[in-house]
C-alpha cells in the first residue's frame, strides 16, 4: 500500500508518496481560494440566470436546473437563459487558463492570447470570411479556430531560432497581433453597412444568443485540454526557472514548450470561436489568481476559476447596465481589462525601479 508522507519543509508543506520519487508541495490557501472562487462562480451563474424580464427566485433557478419546478420556469431556464451562462462559463474557464499557461513559459505578466497575436487571428479570419463572402459554408466557429491556430504557428516559426523563448515568442507575437489588427481594420473599410455590423457585433466578444451550438465544441476541448495542461503542470513550473537550469535538470524545454503552447492555443482558440475576442480576462485572471494564491506564477485552476467568475459577473453587468440593451460581454471585460492592465503596468514598473 502507498504511504503519503506529509512534513513542513523550509515553511512549505511538502508530501512524498510512498517510497517513489512522486513528490510535491502542498498549497492550503491555493485550494482554499478555488473553493471559494467556484462557491462565487456557481452563485454569479445561479443570478445571471435568475436575473431577466421573468425573475426567478434562487431555489426556482436550482430546481429548474435540477429538472424541476413549472414547465415555463424549465423552458427559461433550460432553454434560454442556461446556454449562455454555460458559455460564459466555459469561455472564462478557457481562456483563464490560458493565460496562465503563456504568462507562465513566457515568465512575462504581459502575455496573453490577446497580446500575442492568437485572438487577433482569429478575428482576422473571421472577418475576412464575412466582407469576403467564404465564410457562409464554414462558419464562425471553423473560421476562428482556424486562425487563431494559423497566428500560433505563425509566432512560432518566427520566434524559431534553434529553439524559442518566451521573450522572443512576445516580441514575434505582438508584431503578429498589430499586422493582423491592421489587417481587419482594412477588410472593414471593404466592408458593406451590413457586413460591418456582423464583423462588430462578433469582434467586441459577444455571448448574446450563444446556445448549445456554441457550447457543446468548447466543453469537449476543455475535457482533453484541461487534463493535459494539469499534466504539464510539473513541468511549466519547472520552465520558470530559465532554459538552462530547466535543461539541466532533464526536462525537453522545448518539447514541453511547444506542447504547453499547443494546449494554450487550443484553449484560447476554441474560446474565441464560441463568443468572439472577449478581451483582458486571459490577462487579468492569471495574474488575480497569483495575488490571491500567494504563488510565485498563476496557478492554472485557480485562473481557471478566476476568468469564469470574470465573465459571468460581467456578462451580468452588461445585461444590467442599459434599460433597453445588452451590451456585448466584451465591452465590460475591456474597461475592467483596461484599468487592470494601467495598475498592473505601474505595480510592474514600481518593482523594478523602487
Amino acid at each position: 500500500m502507498p504511504v503519503v508522507e506529509v512534513r513542513r519543509v523550509a515553511g512549505r508543506t511538502a508530501f512524498r508518496l510512498g517510497r517513489h520519487s512522486v513528490s510535491g508541495q502542498l498549497h492550503p490557501r491555493t485550494w482554499l481560494v478555488c473553493l471559494v472562487l467556484a462557491v462565487a462562480s456557481f452563485l454569479v451563474f445561479s443570478a445571471g440566470i435568475a436575473i431577466g424580464d421573468y425573475p426567478l427566485g434562487f431555489v426556482d433557478v436550482v430546481r429548474a436546473l435540477a429538472g424541476g419546478g413549472d414547465s415555463y420556469a424549465l423552458f427559461v431556464v433550460q432553454e434560454l437563459r442556461v446556454p449562455r451562462s454555460v458559455v460564459a462559463l466555459l469561455v472564462g474557464v478557457a481562456l483563464g487558463m490560458s493565460g496562465a499557461i503563456l504568462q507562465t513559459i513566457t515568465r512575462n505578466p504581459l502575455a496573453s492570447p490577446d497580446m500575442i497575436g492568437i485572438t487577433h487571428g482569429a478575428g482576422f479570419a473571421v472577418v475576412s470570411g464575412i466582407v469576403l463572402g467564404f465564410g457562409s459554408g464554414l462558419g464562425t466557429q471553423v473560421l476562428g479556430l482556424a486562425g487563431g491556430f494559423a497566428a500560433a504557428l505563425l509566432v512560432y516559426l518566427l520566434a524559431w531560432r534553434r529553439g524559442t523563448t518566451g521573450y522572443r515568442i512576445v516580441l514575434i507575437g505582438i508584431g503578429v497581433s498589430w499586422t493582423c489588427i491592421a489587417a481587419i481594420d482594412y477588410l472593414m473599410t471593404r466592408a458593406y453597412e451590413y457586413e460591418a455590423q456582423q464583423a462588430m457585433g462578433w469582434l467586441v466578444g459577444n455571448l448574446n444568443g450563444r446556445d448549445y451550438d456554441q457550447a457543446l465544441p468548447l466543453l469537449i476541448a476543455l475535457l482533453v485540454l484541461v487534463p493535459a495542461t494539469l499534466l504539464l503542470t510539473r513541468w511549466m513550473r519547472v520552465l520558470q526557472l530559465g532554459d538552462e537550469t530547466a535543461s539541466g535538470l532533464g526536462t525537453p524545454v522545448q518539447l514541453t514548450r511547444f506542447a504547453l503552447l499547443l494546449t494554450a492555443v487550443g484553449l484560447a482558440a476554441f474560446a474565441t470561436a464560441a463568443a468572439g475576442p472577449v478581451l483582458f480576462v486571459a490577462l487579468a485572471a492569471p495574474q488575480i489568481a497569483r495575488l490571491l494564491c500567494r504563488t510565485s506564477a498563476p496557478p492554472p485552476v485557480a485562473a481557471a476559476l478566476t476568468g469564469a467568475l470574470l465573465v459571468l459577473a460581467s456578462d451580468l453587468v452588461a445585461r444590467q447596465l442599459l434599460a433597453d440593451a445588452e451590451l456585448p460581454v466584451g465591452i465590460v471585460t475591456g474597461a475592467f481589462g483596461a484599468a487592470f492592465l494601467m495598475w498592473l503596468l505601474a505595480r510592474i514598473n514600481r518593482q523594478r525601479f523602487g
